[in-house]
């Protein structure tokens, strides 16, 4: 080369860094005066609870909850199947060849947001944060959800910290060193776990339920720590009034990221989300603003009126008005609105209290008066009328898009057989003993269902499937109308006789909602109070199993354990159709995680004048 085409070589790439400098700068400066901030504005369908990673076990909360705080990997936005990746780890865990030490450096230099907690001054994140804040889900104070899970892992000494705490007058010593959780130096964590457990990784990527919180901020705001999250993630909360309206603002601390994913080669809208986005800094959006609209007409007319740039899940009852033929319509297809639908790893469900004297219990008359009910309930009726065809039978907790999830695996969970209900109804004693036309217990007191429910449009048709099923059988339902909340906080105590609701995976693993029944989760996870002494030891042994077929067989007999005894009706999987304005850029829903604000970006050249 000679020295003339060197020079000439070395200017240019001078010059091609330094253009790429500017491009980054350009990208990262603030608003222009004159330019609209970019807001995304969308609706929540229940309530939320509040913002305490810890305590929430609600979907609505852990969409929050993930873009505020960290935890220390993250799924890849794009990439299906889905993938892992480092968040504010350094890169993926050293992981011994037994599955049972995890050592995992974390990235200097992040920093939570600002907060009085921390009295003016920077707070860089560290391994101790994590070690606190995995220790908060084993404290009975808090009363997590996700205990069950972290629990199955076996973390060495965390059931003995958890066991000295519940001795009376006990409180949890956040002090005391365990193995199983320990901070090696200011950025090392590692984790210790007394079996094998191959899908740890999914326990250390999901910041709806485990991210990183500052012992500071816990303790100063104390149980109104659900009022005040603050993390290190892309945003923060901004104002709340609760359930009515939620903003969250960019967090100015945010570390500098970049968009980086890795879309299928064969999904070309992946493909050219991640052309458009690709080296943008994240987030891109300037704030959230999310509001609570129960009913499902506002919410779709919300979106319609251009006061919303997404709509998550398409209401069934306007399934066949905007996407008849599961197509989008030609008016919505005139406003260059988007669609995208598809499964999604949920199910949806009606619990028994298995403590309620009137539909819980072992023996055979209580599992057969469940039966019964599971058996008249038509669910192809509920796909059909309030779901207009956006969803499918469910066989059990197993979801869609997840491992274990078998289309051809069936149940009787599915089953619509009138006659066989009323035959195990007469068997059993449950017959119409005073003459009024309604079943009643076997010894002659009142059978009536009591099922709690919300007052929205949505709920009221569901509500409708129940009476009519239940009234052709001669079993008298009354309906308990309340706030979802509240509902919550009566099903975590024991209070409800039956209630329906839905539960999403929040890792790409069929047993993550097979939890649900699991017995040292009564009151949390599982709110039907299930106990099956079988049922828990299928539960640790398909933990320590890889994935393959003697894991999946493990699984399907704990579906068959659950179907035998019905604590659960297993109603519906969802098919989900999200619409999205013109202006809103790169949303893509993805299977397991919620964290998609820090993605998309407004085109506020497209907002309408």
């Amino acid at each position: 080369m000679s020295i003339r085409n060197g020079w000439v070589k070395s200017f240019l790439g001078a010059a091609l860094a330094l253009l790429s400098v500017a491009s980054v700068l350009a990208q990262n400066k603030p608003n222009p005066p004159n330019q609209p901030e970019k807001v995304l504005r969308y609706a929540f369908e229940v309530a939320e609870t509040g913002f305490d990673p810890a305590q929430i076990s609600d979907r609505y909360s852990r969409i929050a909850t993930e873009n505020i705080f960290d935890a220390l990997y993250a799924y890849d936005y794009l990439a299906r199947p889905v993938k892992v990746r480092p968040n504010v780890a350094v890169g993926m865990p050293e992981i011994s060849a037994d599955f049972r030490t995890w050592t995992i450096k974390i990235k200097s230099g992040i920093y939570f947001a600002d907060d009085a907690a921390f009295q003016g001054k920077k707070r860089e994140l560290t391994a101790q944060d994590f070690v606190y804040s995995y220790k908060r889900i084993f404290d009975p104070k808090n009363k997590s959800a996700l205990f069950s899970e972290l629990e199955g892992a076996k973390l060495l000494g965390m059931d003995e910290l958890r066991r000295d705490s519940e001795r009376p007058g006990a409180s949890f010593d956040y002090d005391k060193e365990v193995p199983g959780i320990h901070a090696l130096d200011r950025y090392t964590i590692q984790f210790k776990l007394a079996e094998t457990r191959p899908r740890f990784i999914y326990s250390l990527a999901d910041a709806s339920v485990e991210g990183a919180v500052a012992r500071e901020v816990v303790e100063m705001y104390g149980d109104k720590i659900m009022e005040h999250p603050v993390g290190t993630g892309p945003f923060k909360l901004d104002k709340w009034t609760r359930s009515s309206k939620i903003t969250f603002v960019k967090n100015p601390n945010f570390r500098e990221e970049f968009y980086e994913a890795e879309p299928p080669a064969d999904d070309a809208r992946s493909q050219a989300i991640y052309q458009q986005m690709k080296g943008r800094r994240i987030p891109m959006l300037d704030r959230v603003e999310i509001s609570i609209i129960e009913e499902v007409q506002p919410r779709w007319l919300s979106f319609l009126g251009n006061d919303h740039e997404l709509l998550p899940g398409l209401p069934n009852a306007f399934a066949y008005q905007a996407i008849p033929n599961n197509r989008l319509a030609p008016n919505l297809a005139k406003k260059h609105i988007s669609m995208e639908r598809v499964p999604v790893p949920e199910v949806s469900m009606s619990y028994f209290n298995m403590e309620d004297p009137v539909v819980g219990g072992y023996t055979a008359g209580k599992v057969a008066l469940r039966r019964a009910i599971g058996l008249a309930y038509n669910t192809e009726e509920e796909i059909r009328l309030p779901r207009r065809n956006q969803a499918i039978p469910a066989q059990g907790p197993i979801v869609p898009m997840t491992f274990g999830y078998d289309p051809k695996f069936k149940t009787e969970m599915s089953e619509f057989n009138r006659a066989k209900a009323m035959a195990l109804l007469d068997m059993f004693g449950y017959v119409d003993k005073d003459g009024d036309g309604w079943r009643d217990m076997p010894d002659g007191s009142p059978l009536v269902l009591e099922y709690a429910t919300t007052p929205d449009a949505a709920m009221r048709e569901l509500n409708e499937i129940w009476k009519k099923n239940m009234d052709a059988i001669g079993i008298r339902i009354v309906f308990l109308t309340g706030k979802w909340p509240e509902h919550l906080k009566a099903a975590r105590a024991g209070k409800l006789m039956m209630w329906g609701l839905g539960f999403s995976a929040s890792m790409p693993d069929g047993g993550d909602l097979l939890s649900l029944g699991y017995g040292p989760e009564k009151g949390e996870g599982n709110l039907a109070r299930f106990e099956n002494k079988e049922f828990d030891q299928l539960y640790t042994k398909q933990l320590l199993l890889p994935d393959g077929p003697e894991r999946l067989a493990v699984m399907q007999q704990m579906v068959k354990i659950m179907v035998a005894h019905m604590p659960y009706k297993f109603n519906t999987h969802g098919i989900r159709t999200d619409l999205t304005q013109p202006w809103l850029l790169g949303y893509r829903r993805h299977p397991v995680s919620r964290a998609f604000w820090r993605y998309v970006d407004i085109d506020t050249s497209k907002l309408p004048k």
